[in-house]
């Protein structure tokens, strides 16, 4: 684990990994204590982590209950505003179309993913939606970030339910 935190600190900063970790953490509390797909999310702002979120869809009976959007909602509750610009959002899973058309429309600064999401990745696995040139506010997108942990925790995840 050291040795590849060393590699992954080259293209990705110490706070990049641990806000990455701590969003693993809660894809794991996700999948244990809500029996959800393990996605998490981080939210931070000027170095400070301001909305926490992991997915709900089922126990809240919200499709719209992503991960992603959880964490958005906290920042926007926490800092009395809609916009959230500058913000760096970090996930577990490449976001869908329906997350990242949120994130473009909360001015977000930056997003980090970790696992690609080849059936519905709106970062350009499957859809350009983050990363489109046409919309008006642009958002830098990077991928891969302790990919292998987060894609052996959704991996494991379907296995068991299968």
């Amino acid at each position: 684990m050291k040795d590849e935190i060393s590699e992954i600190s080259s293209e990705f900063s110490t706070a990049d990994v641990q806000c990455m970790q701590r969003a693993l953490q809660l894809a794991a509390h996700a999948r244990d204590a809500e029996n959800e797909v393990p996605v998490g999310a981080v939210l931070v702002l000027e170095g400070e982590i301001v909305g926490l979120g992991w997915n709900r869809n089922i126990t809240l009976h919200d499709p719209t209950a992503h991960a992603e959007i959880m964490a958005m909602r906290a920042a926007g509750q926490k800092l009395t505003n809609h916009r959230l610009s500058g913000a760096t959002l970090y996930v577990t899973l490449e976001p869908c179309a329906m997350c990242a058309m949120a994130m473009i429309h909360a001015r977000l600064g930056r997003v980090v993913y970790a696992a690609p999401d080849p059936k519905t990745g709106a970062a350009g696995s499957v859809f350009n939606t983050l990363i489109d040139e046409r919309h008006n506010h642009r958002i830098e997108v990077v991928g891969g970030l302790l990919a292998d942990e987060s894609a052996s925790l959704l991996r494991d995840f379907f296995r068991a339910r299968r």
